[in-house]
């Protein structure tokens, strides 16, 4: 979990369509939002970028098996003077009229999703149980979170009842001219070597439910990128980056070399 402040400096967002005034006129309107994509495709740098474009402050939950209701809203803490209560993000966003952004929010427990209810929807409150608090929202809260439906199964993926709160909004990898510029800009390598690692990116892109179960993310192309620009030879870049994140069978992996090859070799 991170406190992100807002500044001056605007993280890089190439916009793929018109989701940055959709999230503008939902945040006008204080409506939560849930965005759905792949894995690496851009969905936390999109949420970053809006909460420095809406000036707000940022809290950001990486979801997880083991997170609890009270780590997002607070627990008693004991100490030498004694118990005292802390907030914990989602309160903190609440109480600051902050967005709060809960990443991957389907691998977090069902009981925890259960507090975000009242939050994502008119009544904008946040019981705080352990208290016997009935926090308010303050204007400028807002709620966003993500997941990637591909790994949605019987148990793990959002109740209608939760979905239907939101305003969903989907993403997926950029078109391969957007995703150039992309990788070119991050990383500060060459157009040409930037197109064609999105090329490769997107061939292995076929592969997925095939031979890989994941997709190569526009994050391990731009991570390939960072690494051929430092003086790392293109095949061990893509090896390490794009290849050998995407499996550990050795069949596979040779398999994917050989793809890597035909664009590198």
């Amino acid at each position: 979990m991170n406190h992100i402040v807002t500044g001056s400096d605007m993280p890089f967002y190439q916009p793929q369509g018109n989701e940055t005034a959709l999230f503008e006129h939902a945040a006008s309107h204080r409506l939560p939002v849930l965005i759905k994509g792949p894995t690496g495709c851009g969905k936390t740098r999109f949420v970053e970028y809006m909460a420095r474009k809406l000036d707000r402050p940022l809290y950001t939950v990486a979801c997880h098996d083991d997170l609890t209701a009270a780590d997002l809203v607070g627990r008693h803490l004991v100490g030498a003077e004694g118990t005292w209560w802390q907030d914990g993000p989602l309160t903190r966003a609440v109480r600051e009229g902050a967005i709060c952004y809960l990443d991957e929010v389907v691998e977090a427990r069902k009981d925890t999703t259960v507090v975000l209810h009242p939050l994502a929807d008119d009544r904008r409150i946040l019981p705080i149980e352990r208290t016997g608090e009935l926090l308010e929202a303050a204007p400028g809260f807002m709620l966003v979170v993500s997941y990637n439906p591909g790994y949605q199964n019987l148990l793990k993926g959002m109740k209608p009842s939760t979905r239907q709160r939101f305003v969903a909004m989907r993403f997926d990898y950029p078109m391969p001219e957007q995703e150039a510029r992309i990788v070119a800009r991050e990383a500060d390598i060459a157009p040409e070597q930037a197109e064609q690692l999105v090329a490769l990116g997107n061939a292995l892109r076929r592969l997925e439910h095939h031979d890989v179960e994941e997709a190569a993310s526009t994050r391990l192309l731009i991570y390939a990128a960072r690494l051929m620009v430092s003086g790392v030879t293109p095949l061990e870049a893509c090896e390490a980056c794009l290849v050998e994140p995407l499996s550990d069978d050795t069949e596979t992996v040779s398999a994917l070399m050989e793809v890597v090859r035909a664009y590198f070799g």
